[in-house]
């Protein structure tokens, strides 16, 4: 954990599928991307950035998420996530992430994560 400074950051994209909408995931009745499915490119990003700061047999898993989902991204449309790790305390870890279309917000929020042993964690 000795390697995980604020500023690490990573970006991920989806190119948005009829799977990834709120009709196919169960969230709404439309199809645009799901809330559920942005908050888990989002959570990607987040996972990517503090890989490359962590110990081998470390991981990091979700602890609380804040996420404004701002507008609709239709299908076939690319979206990227972007995490920002912001703060570590101890084994606590806060990004600020964002989600563009097109050089255009989509979503912004807050993602905390924990660091913690693999194997004892089960996994």
């Amino acid at each position: 954990m000795a390697n995980l400074q604020p500023g690490l950051s990573a970006r991920v994209e989806l190119v948005v599928a009829d799977s990834d909408t709120a009709l196919a995931v169960g969230s709404g009745d439309v199809a645009v991307l799901a809330t559920p499915r942005l908050l888990a490119l989002c959570e990607q990003a987040t996972v990517a950035a503090a890989a490359p700061g962590l110990d081998l047999g470390e991981t990091t898993v979700g602890s609380r998420v804040e996420l404004d989902h701002l507008s609709p991204t239709p299908v076939g449309t690319p979206v990227v996530a972007i995490a920002v790790l912001e703060s570590v305390d101890g084994p606590r870890l806060t990004f600020t992430v964002s989600a563009v279309q097109e050089g255009r917000e989509v979503a912004r929020g807050v993602v905390r994560r924990v660091v913690v042993d693999r194997a004892r964690f089960g996994g």
